[in-house]
């Protein structure tokens, strides 16, 4: 007997819509088999896996009810909480796309966004309700203004009355795993910002990663404190939706190390992902007045560790898997882990290339570049985004011959370790030489007098280009020279690498994923000429 499919079947009914394997039914599988378990928490808040699944659909019925229909954009301008995520999920269940936003940009930068998005509502709490209010004004194009925790403007609609809305008539329609399920703009360090489209595949992709690289497992409680509306935020979340375990939901502001030990040891966390700054500062906070903690995994990235913040992660907690991570918005974000046990001997190494993605070095020809010679590193992988959003010539750019460019200069050594040289965009032509950013700044990480440092490019009248560094002093040194630097930067950097001038600044600024805006570097201190300041 021969088993025959019907493939008129209603992809919509039951079980064939189970079968998708998304966020969504990942949601309410865990609602059905474990309704009561929590899902989320936020400052004490807990919202169990039934709640979250009614919750979302409540808002996907509400959505649907105001016309946002499969395909349409809905940003959210919110800070990390509980809402963001019911908001995600609502609006991926009727095939819409929500569009996270960075909270630090400008009216006029939000507006860019709601015009190239196309989107016709905007999510907000009543904190960013005037930002919001100031895209929607500007733009002309938003329909509905949805705001968390209430609001005294008439055109505003209150979210919680509309999750209390009647739910029964959501229309239960197929989403496949290769719909949209975010566009994720980039920092837009070359022009205007570019949204990247992530589909659900690609978010699946970026949870096996995190399964095989973090060991999540069920019983896993982890601390969201990245920024939601990064990358970093949302995909951390992601193997905890597949595998039914508590996401700690951390409210964004001033980061206070003693703070988060405290939250992590009274929530009992397992799994957290840090910047180094943040861990420096962490293992400080923890060696000064020690904490009991159930950390298993601790994981970090954005931004080069010393061998220093290395050191202290492993004496401060010698039981924690420690695990570094590399990648972009683009790939979902993760492509490369350093494993722990790894971590010193090869410091300064992104790791390897996860199993999910491929990967070649190649010269501006696309041709492989030799084993230790430095090439961009191109991807492919159920983790690469569909393309960006409304942007044909830059998707044609991003995949041309084939493969992703990220745009990372890197090389390989002889066991297939990773190092990331600079961004290509990044690099200095100094008298025709090439000055790469990263190998100076590591060089000046490991300078006593200097805790952070970044290398932009400045005009030359002579050499075209010359490096010029913005560091972060040392606690307690006060003053820095090139003189003072001589020494120290003769043993270690060619004489062409070495920086023509000093900067001393209080902070460099970061975006929210930890990583040093340069373009904001160097304007103020660099060069405006094309190709620099982008």
């Amino acid at each position: 007997m021969t088993a025959t499919v019907d493939t008129f079947s209603d992809l919509a009914t039951e079980p064939l819509r189970s079968r998708r394997n998304h966020w969504n039914n990942q949601i309410r599988r865990h609602a059905f088999m474990t309704p009561d378990k929590p899902a989320l928490k936020f400052l004490g808040n807990i919202t169990t896996w039934k709640e979250l699944d009614e919750r979302s659909r409540a808002f996907a019925a509400a959505l649907s009810r105001r016309g946002v229909q499969f395909g349409d954009r809905v940003l959210i301008v919110l800070l990390n909480r509980s809402e963001y995520v019911e908001a995600v999920l609502g609006a991926n269940l009727i095939g819409a796309i929500p569009v996270p936003v960075n909270i630090r940009m400008s009216p006029a930068e939000v507006a860019f966004l709601v015009n190239d998005s196309g989107a016709k509502v905007i999510v907000t709490e009543t904190l960013l309700a005037p930002l919001a209010d100031a895209a929607a004004a500007s733009t002309g194009a938003i329909e509905h203004t949805i705001v968390v925790g209430g609001s005294d403007k008439d055109n505003h609609l209150d979210y919680e009355a509309l999750v209390a809305e009647d739910s029964s008539d959501l229309e239960e329609i197929d989403v496949p795993e290769e719909t949209v399920a975010l566009i994720m703009y980039t920092s837009g360090t070359t022009g205007k910002p570019k949204g990247a489209m992530l589909t659900h595949t690609n978010m699946q992709a970026q949870a096996v990663t995190c399964l095989q690289a973090l060991q999540t497992r069920s019983d896993d409680i982890g601390s969201c404190v990245a920024p939601m509306f990064h990358i970093a935020g949302l995909g951390a979340m992601a193997p905890l939706f597949y595998m039914g375990a508590l996401s700690v939901i951390h409210p964004l502001g001033a980061f206070d190390p003693d703070d988060m030990l405290d939250t992590i040891e009274r929530e009992g966390t397992t799994s957290i992902f840090l910047v180094p700054a943040q861990w420096q500062a962490v293992c400080a906070a923890q060696q000064a007045k020690p904490r009991d903690l159930k950390l298993r995994v601790i994981s970090w990235g954005a931004a080069p560790a010393s061998d220093t913040v290395l050191n202290a992660m492993n004496e401060t907690f010698p039981e924690a898997l420690n695990v570094a991570v590399f990648g972009q918005s683009e790939m979902s974000p993760i492509t490369c882990v350093l494993e722990g046990k790894d971590a010193l001997r090869k410091i300064g190494s992104i790791g390897k290339v996860v199993p999910a993605v491929t990967a070649r070095i190649v010269d501006p020809e696309g041709n492989d570049v030799a084993q230790g010679e430095v090439g961009e590193i191109v991807y492919r992988g159920p983790n690469m985004m569909k393309g960006y959003w409304q942007n044909e010539q830059g998707t044609a750019d991003a995949f041309a011959g084939g493969w992703f460019h990220s745009g990372d200069l890197v090389r390989a050594d002889e066991e297939g370790f990773l190092y990331v040289v600079d961004r290509a965009k990044d690099m200095i032509i100094s008298g025709g030489e090439n000055i790469y950013c990263a190998e100076v700044e590591n060089v000046l990480f490991g300078h006593p007098s200097i805790t952070e440092a970044a290398i932009i490019g400045r005009a030359h009248e002579k050499w075209g280009e010359v490096p010029v560094a913005v560091v972060v002093l040392a606690e307690g040194v006060e003053d820095l020279t090139l003189a003072d630097l001589e020494p120290y930067l003769n043993e270690n950097l060619a004489r062409f690498k070495h920086p023509k001038d000093i900067v001393i600044v209080d902070e460099l600024p970061r975006n929210a994923g930890g990583k040093v805006v340069k373009p904001t570097l160097r304007q103020s201190y660099g060069s405006k000429d094309a190709g620099l300041a982008d």
